[in-house]
Formats: C-alpha cells, structure tokens, sequence
C-alpha cells in the first residue's frame, strides 16, 4: 500500500524540506496537503518530487472552497491533487439542530459538484462533534452524508471513538463512500499527556490491525493517512507508525 502522512501533523517541525526528506527516507510515498504548505505550490511541488514523493489528497476550508474554487483548483492542479477535502467546520459555524445540517451538507454537495466538473473528488473529513447527538436524537454525520449523497467520506476513526461512537457500523453502512481514511491513534490511560492523548499508530487502544483489514475489505478507501494531532517528535511518530502498519 502506499501509505501517506497528513502534513498538518509536522507543523511545528519546520522547514518543510527537512520533513519532506525524513518522510522520504522513512517510506512514505505520499502525503497530504493543508492550507500550511499551499502558499507556493509549484515550490512545494519540487520538494515533493525530490523525495519521491506525491499529494493525491488535500484539506481545503469550506471558505476556499466555497468562495474562490478556482484557487483551489490551481492549487491543486500545481500539486498533483486528486481528491478535494474539506475537513473542518468551526464551532461558531456549526448548526444546532438537523435542518441546519442538512442545509450544510447540501453546501458541501454544491462544492462536489464544481469538483466533479473541475475532475476531482470531493470528500467530508469529520472530527468528533459530528457525532455528538442533536436535541432529537439524530446525529449531524447522518444529516451531512444524507443530503451529499455524491461526496466521498475521508473517516478520521479516532475521532469517531472520541465523538463516542463505534466506528464498526459506520464502516458497515457507509463503507463504499469511505475513499480515504485518516490512521491515527489514541493514547493509554496516562499516556499521551503532551500530545492531547493521542498516541503513535499501533502503540494506543485502536486495533488498526483489525480495521485496516475490515476497511479493506468493505470501503472504498484508496488513501490511509497517517496523523497525529500534536506529536513532540515527530520523526518518531512517522518512523513508529509507518513501521506498524506496514505489518498490517
């Protein structure tokens, strides 16, 4: 498998050109983008290219993508980018009640299909307020899948047992529109306190093991992305993860 590394995670492990050569040297054949490695795209592109690296994937705010998608296209055309994400909603934007998103995921269906038109994919990345139940029960990622039936779902697993749900059903029932899977891990009780509780992939609670084969075998995911939200070192977090899954 081609295993990719999400480029958010080495945010304060400047320069760039020395991430990208450690990733490289590591095994990594692919990353993912964010909004931090976009100002100069053809640049990063000539980093990329010389540690034998690519970016099929990239998160790009629902403000870019809604207000200027030509941007976002170029951007995306310099960087060799496939699949469109859109990975985050801030807390003052997010809707109180199921109407509100469903009207969000119909925006979200609106973005995918300029995507479509402009030859990518588009996808929802969650986090784990998408599951936290609405006053009536229901739960925001329903409302959001529900009326983006086009969209792809990039699933970040771990926050989906943060956000309080088993990520088994989900899998089971939206399994085909899954096309790309965030590997990240969640720390032991009194471990992890420096890095928000997460842990390196394979040394937390999550069976990887397990889901990287059930994932296999029921999604659509093309692209696993290894990640973790606030590492102290980074070398060791992309050495001991890429190590653990490609046992897997």
């Amino acid at each position: 498998m081609n295993w990719s590394f999400q480029l958010y995670s080495a945010r304060n492990f400047q320069p760039w050109e020395g991430v990208l050569a450690t990733l490289g040297k590591l095994g990594y054949t692919q990353v993912e983008g964010f909004g931090g490695v976009y100002e100069n795209p053809k640049t990063f592109r000539a980093e990329l290219d010389k540690n034998g690296l690519s970016m099929p994937t990239g998160h790009f705010s629902i403000d870019a993508l809604e207000k200027d998608f030509d941007g976002v296209r170029r951007i995306a055309e310099a960087l060799g980018i496939k699949l469109l994400i859109c990975p985050y909603l801030v807390a003052e934007d997010r809707p109180s009640d199921a109407a509100g998103w469903r009207g969000f995921g119909e925006r979200l269906a609106k973005v995918g299909e300029a995507a479509s038109k402009a030859g990518h994919g588009f996808a929802w990345h969650n986090h784990d307020f998408e599951f936290k139940a609405l006053p009536d029960g229901s739960v925001p990622q329903d409302h959001i899948l529900s009326s983006a039936p086009g969209i792809g779902w990039e699933m970040d697993l771990a926050w989906v047992v943060r956000g309080g749900a088993d990520p088994l059903p989900w899998i089971e029932k939206h399994g085909k529109r899954i096309v790309a899977v965030h590997v990240k891990d969640i720390a032991r009780p009194g471990e992890g306190l420096d890095e928000d509780g997460w842990s390196d992939v394979g040394h937390g609670t999550i069976d990887w093991a397990g889901l990287i084969k059930l994932l296999r075998a029921r999604s659509a995911a093309e692209y696993f992305v290894m990640e973790q939200d606030n590492p102290n070192d980074i070398e060791r977090f992309a050495r001991r993860s890429i190590a653990t899954v490609k046992n897997y």
